[in-house]
């Protein structure tokens, strides 16, 4: 059986991203590479709450292109059952107030089960000092918590072989 795996909005949006610096032009081509190279191998999953996020890209190229990007992928439901969880995770201090797209996205992949949970975002998510929080809450709650992970550390190899 393959890994379900819920895709945040920062892959999608690095995918598209069109600055130029070097950190975000490593990170396009990580993301591109891990999507390329993982898509068919494992089950990709997504939510209304990334759309929501994707629809604010202000360039419409880029914000087509991420949106078409997410269409194949299945689109968990957002339930209300869902909204309680992420306000026990605000509730606890592991997600910030404003916005609750973090909030929202781990409430998601761990209400489904979802194995990983693939971010760029390692301030509130792929972040190793929050993780053993989230667990405790998640357990609190009879949830399992799916891997926090960058796509970074599902392509293999070395990091300096990434660059």
């Amino acid at each position: 059986m393959s890994d379900l795996i819920y895709v945040e909005t920062t892959i999608p949006s690095f995918y598209t991203e069109t600055r130029a610096d070097e950190e975000i032009r490593i990170r396009r081509k990580w993301t591109q590479e891990w999507w390329s190279q993982f898509k068919d191998d494992r089950r990709l999953v997504t939510s209304a709450v990334v759309v929501v996020e994707l629809e604010r890209i202000p360039v419409p190229a880029r914000r087509d292109e991420a949106l078409a990007l997410m269409r194949p992928l299945t689109q968990l439901n957002y339930t209300a059952e869902i909204a309680e969880i992420a306000e026990v995770y605000i509730a606890h201090k592991l997600m910030p107030k404003e916005g609750y797209g973090d909030a929202d996205h781990l409430a998601i992949a761990s209400f489904y089960d979802c194995d990983m949970l693939v971010t760029w975002n390692c301030r509130h998510l792929a972040n190793a000092n929050k993780t053993g929080h989230i667990r405790r809450v998640n357990a609190l709650l009879g949830l399992r918590t799916p891997l926090l992970i960058t796509q970074l550390e599902l392509l293999g190899g070395t990091y300096e072989n990434k660059m």
